[in-house]
């Protein structure tokens, strides 16, 4: 017998108490919630981008962290926004992000462009530039 399970367990409980908040506060603007996902996503992608602040990371694996960190808020951010991080207008900047991912070593961060892969809502949309699809499929 075959069994199914979600690629990202954690993340997609997440994304669920996500969405129910979001669905059960509608006096709220949505943009309150998306905001802290893509603030985050951006502000580690600047973290990480920034040598004289990887510098002062005292541990290598803070570094791996804070790209977890990264594609975790673009899948909340996904999740919860109609049109997605994909989107071309999207708060942020998703180009950015899978290049800085494919910029550190070999086979530290297959796991987290895989989560981008497979684990987002609008990553293979009609509306995803075509440049972002062709980083993602590499």
């Amino acid at each position: 017998s075959m069994f199914y399970a979600y690629p990202t367990p954690m993340l997609k409980m997440l994304s669920n108490s996500v969405t129910s908040f979001v669905k059960k506060n509608q006096a709220l603007p949505l943009e309150n919630t998306t905001d802290i996902f893509s603030t985050m996503a951006n502000l580690c992608r600047c973290m990480i981008e920034d040598p004289q602040i990887v510098a002062r990371f005292q541990q290598k694996e803070t570094t791996l962290f804070v790209l977890r960190v990264m594609v975790g808020a673009i899948i909340l951010y996904d999740h919860v926004h109609p049109v997605g991080a994909f989107y071309r207008k999207s708060n942020i900047d998703i180009k950015s992000s899978i290049k800085l991912l494919k910029d550190q070593p070999p086979n530290t961060v297959e796991t987290l462009l895989n989560a981008l892969r497979y684990s987002t809502v609008h990553a293979n949309d009609e509306e995803t530039p075509s440049v972002v699809k062709k980083l993602l499929a590499e």
